[in-house]
C-alpha cells in the first residue's frame, strides 16, 4: 500500500513551488531537503506565545531547509546555511520517538517549526507517533508559504496552527524572500487552516489546545504591508487571535538592503499595535521592543535560546 511520501514526495508538491523532484530518490527542489527531514534542534522552548509555552515550554523540533530565502531570517544558519552546521537526517521513525522523548520531558505540545518544504514526512511521523501515545498538541509553525491541496491532505493531524504572515505585497516578497506570489497564496491557507481548527482554544491553565494563531513581523519602514496583513486577518475574522511580533533586528543579509536595515522603532510598533485595535483585533499578542536580542538564536551551541 502507498504510503503518503509515495504520493507526494516522487513528484514534489509539498509547497506552493511543486518543483517536482522525485525526492524518494534523494533530489532536492528549491528547498535543499531530500527524501529524510533534516533536524536542526530539538527541545523544550520557552520563547513562544505563553498559549504555546506555558510553564513547561514547548517541544520545538526545527527542520532545516525552508520554501523562502528570507534575506532577514534570523534562523539563517539553518533555513539557508544548514550545510554548515550539525543536522541530523531523521526517518519518520526516528521523527516519532523524538516527539514521545518531548512528550516525557514535560512538553506543552510538538512545535514543528519551518514544516512546509517537510510536511508529508512530518504527518507520517505524527501518526506514528500518536499510534505510540502522543497525546499532547501538535504545532504546525510554518512561514505562511504552504500549499493548500497539502494542508487538506493532512487534516486532523495538527491541532494548532501558527503561520507567520509576512506580506500582502508581491514586490515585498519577491524583494526580500524570492518569492514571487506570497500574498496570492497566503489568504488561502489562513482560510483552510481556520476551516480545519476553528478559533484558538485555550484551557484553564493558559495552555492552547486546538486552533489558529497568525504571527505577523513588523518590518521597519513597510507599516502598509503590516496594515494590509492586519487587514486580512480581521478579514477572516476578528476573533483570530494575533502575535504581533517586534523583535524585528537587520539579520542574515538584511544590512544590504534599504529600509530593513534598521531595527523597528517604538513608535512604529505602537502605529501598528493601535491599527490592529482599531480594526477590532482584541486578541493580540505585544511584545516588548526592548526584548529584541532575546529572540535571536545561536544554532552553532547545543542550546540555541540561551541567553
Amino acid at each position: 500500500m502507498k504510503s503518503i511520501l509515495d504520493d507526494n514526495l516522487a513528484d514534489c508538491k509539498c509547497c506552493p513551488r511543486r518543483c517536482g523532484v522525485n525526492r524518494l530518490k534523494g533530489e532536492a527542489g528549491f528547498c535543499g531537503i531530500g527524501f529524510k527531514s533534516l533536524v536542526a534542534h530539538t527541545g523544550l522552548h520557552f520563547g513562544e506565545e505563553p498559549p504555546i509555552s506555558g510553564v513547561n515550554g514547548s517541544g520545538t523540533i526545527f527542520f532545516a531547509g525552508c520554501n523562502l530565502k528570507c534575506v532577514f531570517c534570523q534562523n539563517f544558519q539553518i533555513s539557508q546555511e544548514f550545510s554548515t552546521i550539525k543536522t541530523a537526517a531523521m526517518s519518520t521513525d526516528e521523527l516519532a520517538d523524538e516527539m514521545l522523548t518531548l512528550q516525557k520531558k514535560g512538553a506543552h505540545n510538538i512545535n514543528f517549526v519551518s514544516p512546509s518544504h517537510v510536511i508529508f514526512q512530518m504527518a507520517e511521523a505524527v501518526i506514528k507517533a500518536k499510534k505510540q501515545g502522543l497525546t499532547i498538541p501538535v504545532v504546525y509553525n510554518s512561514n505562511g508559504y504552504d500549499s493548500v491541496d497539502a494542508l487538506r491532505e493532512i487534516r486532523g493531524i495538527v491541532d494548532i496552527y501558527m503561520p507567520d504572515l509576512k506580506y500582502m505585497d508581491n514586490e515585498l516578497g519577491l524583494k526580500f524572500s524570492m518569492v514571487d506570489d506570497y500574498a496570492d497564496i497566503v489568504p488561502g491557507v489562513l482560510s483552510e487552516m481556520s476551516a480545519q481548527t476553528g478559533f484558538l482554544k485555550i484551557n484553564k491553565t493558559g495552555i492552547a489546545q486546538k486552533g489558529l494563531l497568525v504571527r505577523h513581523l513588523v518590518l521597519p519602514g513597510f507599516l502598509e504591508n503590516s496594515k494590509k496583513c492586519l487587514s486580512l486577518i480581521a478579514d477572516l475574522s476578528k476573533d483570530t487571535f494575533v502575535s504581533l511580533m517586534s523583535q524585528y533586528s537587520p539579520q542574515y543579509k538584511a544590512a544590504e538592503y534599504n529600509g530593513i536595515n534598521r531595527v523597528l522603532t517604538k513608535q512604529e510598533y505602537e502605529e501598528i499595535t493601535e491599527f490592529a485595535l482599531d480594526l477590532g483585533l482584541e486578541n493580540v499578542f505585544v511584545q516588548d521592543i526592548s526584548s529584541r536580542d532575546n529572540f535571536l538564536p545561536d544554532f552553532d551551541r547545543a542550546d540555541p535560546f540561551r541567553i
